[in-house]
């Protein structure tokens, strides 16, 4: 495997409840590519998503992401993939009982940092990366849906993950926040982050270009 090959699948199939959501996946991520995973609702791009950080198993066929063998990881290996992965949900899922910086010091004390003043600098950093500095101290409900979803980015971003795997992360929101989003996500890959997008909005695609993958009738076509 090339260096610069950060996603590896070849001939990988992918099962749900038993049910088959896609087979004969092959596909290939380079380091600092924008991906499009587009298709309709239920049509597996979820999942395949859901593979790229263990979530869901790998039924069949060779899986490589980050050097991390996924037919064979050991589920206390698992903290080192996702430690190098950021993950953007559709709803959120900030801890609504504290504030931005507290959301964003729970992260990084569960994945290890232990220095107070490091921890308030590197948050200090993502927020300003996602242009919501000097709003640490608001709780989630205070914040408008596009401010909760760059809140969620910001954590995505805090232990300078080699992907940002985002998955439908306009789905609630309204057309012009859901742009703001794509553009962010467009800047964050210009610094140097790989970004995966799941998304059944086409005008995405047209207005911010990128590499684009469809997931129909259980396979990944490009």
């Amino acid at each position: 495997m090339e260096e610069t090959c950060l996603i590896d699948y070849k001939d990988v199939e992918i099962y749900r409840d038993e049910l088959l959501v896609l087979q004969h996946v092959n596909l290939t991520v380079q380091k600092g590519e924008f991906v499009y995973i587009i298709g309709k609702v239920g049509s597996g791009k979820s999942s395949l998503l859901k593979t790229l950080y263990a979530e869901v198993p790998i039924s069949q066929g060779e899986a490589n992401v980050l050097d991390f063998n996924l037919n064979t990881l050991k589920r206390k290996h698992l903290p080192l993939l996702r430690r190098k992965l950021g993950i953007v949900f559709q709803d959120f899922q900030l801890l609504i009982d504290r504030n931005v910086d507290e959301n964003l010091a729970f992260v990084l004390k569960s994945t290890g940092w232990k220095d107070k003043q490091l921890i308030q600098e590197r948050i200090r950093e993502v927020l300003e990366q996602v242009g919501m500095a000097n709003k640490g101290y608001k709780m989630p409900h205070e914040l408008s849906g596009g401010e909760q979803q760059r809140v969620v980015m910001a954590r995505a971003l805090l232990n300078a993950p080699a992907i940002i795997l985002a998955d439908e992360p306009t789905g609630n929101l309204d057309p012009e926040t859901g742009a703001e989003i794509v553009r962010l996500l467009h800047h964050i890959r210009e610094a140097g982050t790989t970004v995966l997008m799941s998304t059944h909005n086409m005008s995405f695609v047209q207005t911010f270009p990128g590499r684009v993958l469809k997931c129909e009738n259980n396979r990944l076509i490009e």
